[in-house]
């Protein structure tokens, strides 16, 4: 028989909108009188009118390409969160930088949710591999997995051979984390001969998990789901057993717009994820655009869960990319670009190999320029954080298309 956390997930989806748009006027009116920048955004609004997603549609998109510098001109959240030191319990601060808040509730980025779905249960022992310090994910799916009654080892990043020394003595029947990572874990384990068999389910996200990946995962006895979520939203849409598309999220209200404006995508169209929390009294974001392209799935999931569905992550409006989990921007690769000035022309190409992320920085020279390439693949580690190829081309090469970044990995899993 089929599982679900609560009732909320199997809703008449007509009762589901009834009741987020009930909730919405009393989130605007929240948001207007607490937080600044909403004060000044939603001055000439009545909350009472927005009723409908007509009236939410008049209400302006805060991109969160615009958060670095509206949080440089007020810091640290640009007006938008209504909360003081004291009253949040953490603040992260994620690539831009761009900081985040942290509230005191249980389960705040709502991913008890996320975990259910993916085979979770209270007496489970979880191996977290997300980021505990600057990012907010570790704490994120802590916070879910306790909700849920499971207990958590706060692994965090790297440390393979002590992550395995740790997985060998407790056990945990469970992986949160970067499906690379999980990748590098067995098969070091094989290297070791460490058993892990233990290890039964998997919540991944942050990056692709290619079928490759997922197949390999599931030959080892470890059935892998994937979660979909922002550093400033939360949890915003699951995959469940069904394996159809990613269903979002009960917590909040999410539209498809085309990049760039504030109109609509036609049902089935890639468009950008625009989402509006709905219990987030600590950062109420209203029609947060999050610069991710996603569609709409017709349709409710094959596990009788009836809100939308969701494709999953199709890319960036932006052509911003998360590699193994890590935000690359265009604007970093003309950062690279500016150290080294024999460089005329750069593309970052991400691809995959064997079901894990690589990138490599492609470029062009000017006329009898020489080039190094170790100096260059420093500079592509210090600015991204990440490791990267150089690959030279000849004078004209690169298409003269405006792209900084091209993503040649095959979307809908992400």
């Amino acid at each position: 028989m089929p599982e679900y956390l609560d009732a909320l997930e199997t809703r008449d989806p007509e009762i589901r909108e009834h009741e987020h748009l009930a909730r919405l006027p009393r989130q605007i009116a929240h948001a207007k009188a607490r937080a600044p920048a909403y004060a000044r955004l939603l001055a000439e609004v009545d909350p009472r009118t927005i009723t409908n997603r007509q009236a939410l549609a008049a209400i302006p998109v805060t991109r969160k390409s615009d958060l670095i510098a509206l949080q440089k001109s007020a810091p640290p959240f640009g007006g938008y969160a209504t909360v003081r030191w004291g009253e949040a319990a953490r603040v992260f601060a994620s690539p831009g930088p761009i900081f985040e808040p942290e509230g005191r509730r249980v389960d705040y980025w709502r991913f008890a949710r996320t975990l259910f779905a993916a085979g979770f249960r209270a007496g489970d022992l979880a191996h977290n591999c997300f980021s505990y310090h600057f990012t907010p994910a570790g704490s994120m799916f802590e916070g879910g997995a306790i909700a849920l009654g499971c207990t958590v080892f706060p692994g965090g990043v790297g440390q393979t051979e002590q992550q395995l020394q740790a997985m060998a003595l407790l056990k945990p029947n469970g992986y949160i984390g970067t499906p690379s990572f999980l990748k590098i874990i067995v098969d070091r384990a094989d290297a070791l001969g460490i058993d892990l068999r233990h290890l039964r389910k998997a919540l991944v996200s942050g990056e692709a998990l290619p079928e490759i990946l997922a197949k390999e995962f599931r030959e080892r006895g470890i059935d892998a789901f994937q979660a979909y979520g922002t550093a400033d939203i939360g949890a915003i849409a699951y995959e469940s057993d069904a394996r159809e598309g990613f269903i979002v999220d009960e917590g909040i209200l999410l539209e498809i717009l085309r990049p760039g404006t504030p109109d609509p995508a036609d049902p089935g169209e890639i468009g950008e994820v625009v989402v509006t929390t709905l219990h987030n009294e600590e950062y109420p974001l209203i029609r947060f655009g999050t610069g991710d392209l996603s569609a709409v799935l017709p349709g409710a999931s094959a596990c009788g869960r009836t809100n939308t569905r969701i494709k999953g992550w199709l890319g960036r409006a932006d052509q911003a990319t998360k590699v193994r989990g890590m935000f690359v921007h265009p604007a970093q690769v003309a950062a690279i670009v500016e150290r080294h000035p024999q460089i005329r022309r750069a593309r970052l190409i991400v691809g995959s190999e064997g079901g894990l992320d690589r990138m490599s920085l492609h470029v062009e020279l000017g006329a009898d320029e020489g080039i190094d390439v170790a100096a260059i693949s420093t500079t592509i580690r210090e600015i991204t954080k990440l490791r990267g190829d150089v690959v030279v081309r000849a004078p004209g090469d690169l298409p003269a298309d405006g792209k900084a970044i091209d993503d040649i990995r095959e979307y809908g899993h992400r």
